[in-house]
């Protein structure tokens, strides 16, 4: 296993990204992870120049998130879709929608259009991300959701994040607390 960036691991079909786990991007005779590198090369260049995102990082970002995937090849999502289902199930029957924020699909914006298509007025967005000082939770999700604002400003966006760190540290415990 890499220390965690985003590159393959040398002689190897996997990528490994600290917000994808390990991932095979090996898929029908086709290896996806030059699309991989090349699209995190192209959203870093981007967001250091603060320009839009450009047709090929568009088009690199789509290839990758309708890649094909099982719970074989992608682990993290197969979890993240498990704990869905399990949050799903205690929402009683609120109108439910999963989004990734890279890598796989729906996107969030996606996932906002599919709810308001379904009659959503009030939509809470929250992230599997508990700890301050991620980019993602931080910067893109709440950039996102002003740009969504502002395309259904009759449709409530709320932000739950950031988590209550006692919380979090609760759960963390329970968790030890099962295997000693």
């Amino acid at each position: 296993m890499s220390d965690g960036g985003s590159t393959p691991e040398p002689g190897s079909n996997r990528i490994n990204s600290p917000h994808c786990q390990e991932r095979t991007w090996h898929h029908g005779g086709d290896d996806a992870r030059g699309d991989f590198g090349g699209a995190r090369r192209l959203e870093a260049q981007r967001r250091a120049a603060k320009l839009p995102p450009s047709a090929e990082e568009l088009e690199l970002d789509g290839k990758i998130r309708r890649w094909p995937r099982t719970a074989e090849t992608d682990p993290y999502q197969a979890g993240l879709e498990a704990v869905a289902a399990q949050l799903r199930l205690q929402l009683n029957g609120a109108l439910f929608a999963v989004a990734y924020n890279e890598f796989c699909g729906p996107t969030l914006e996606e996932s906002v259009e599919s709810l308001v298509k379904q009659g959503a007025t009030d939509i809470t967005v929250t992230t599997t991300m508990f700890t301050p000082g991620g980019s993602h939770s931080e910067v893109e999700i709440p950039e996102i959701l002003e740009e969504l604002r502002t395309q259904y400003p009759d449709v409530a966006l709320r932000y739950a994040w950031p988590f209550d760190l006692t919380r979090v540290a609760t759960t963390l415990a329970d968790q030890i607390r099962r295997f000693v």
